[in-house]
């Protein structure tokens, strides 16, 4: 499947009924999940177990088996928000598992975990138990960070390491009253680590 057949299938999902601004929960827009997903499609990593941690209303999942994953688990804290994802893989046709548990208690192992984890913007460091669970639970990893972040990902990763990453921009629509704009392009960066 063509990145952009993807994102277009990605843009039918439902968003969260009542984001939680605590929990940074930014629905991550079609155009960024697309770009990750086929990213790691292209590299091999998408054919067997995939995690989706921290998997919100579902997208990255539903597009990891999209693309032909196998098996795909995704874990949130959230129940409401794993409600919303059961609807949208039900309404793409996607079999997916939904866990609801912290994201220090995952249990398994997957040959990709894929995620955007908070960036730390209401508390600083909430990246940090994801990347974690990720290393601890899976061989590659894609996740999302705030711009800047090469050094910090690379000294707290140990032993990984990062195989590939790029800058790009994610367009975070309005989702919260203290949001003054309709869309704010926040710069990030994409990461695949390898265990």
């Amino acid at each position: 499947m063509k990145q952009r057949k993807l994102e277009m299938l990605l843009e039918k999902i439902e968003g969260f009924d009542s984001p939680s601004a605590a929990l940074e929960q930014y629905a991550t827009p079609a155009v960024i999940a697309s770009e990750m997903l086929h990213f790691a499609y292209m590299q091999g990593d998408l054919e067997d177990t995939i995690f989706d941690l921290g998997c919100g209303t579902g997208i990255l999942a539903i597009g990891a088996k999209l693309l032909g994953a196998e098996k795909v688990t995704g874990f949130d804290l959230d129940k409401k928000a794993l409600e919303v994802a059961a609807r949208n893989a039900e309404v793409m046709g996607v079999d997916i598992e939904f866990v609801h548990c912290d994201i220090s208690e995952i249990q398994g192992h997957a040959q990709t975990v894929v995620m955007n984890p908070p960036f730390g913007a209401q508390a600083k460091g909430n990246d940090r138990p994801f990347l974690l669970s990720a290393l601890r639970t899976s061989d590659v990893v894609y996740s999302i960070h705030n711009s800047g972040s090469h050094d910090f990902i690379a000294r707290f990763i140990g032993d990984a390491r990062i195989t590939d990453w790029y800058a790009t921009t994610f367009p975070l629509k309005r989702t919260f009253k203290f949001h003054k704009k309709d869309v704010e392009n926040i710069n990030v960066e994409m990461y695949r680590i390898m265990r």
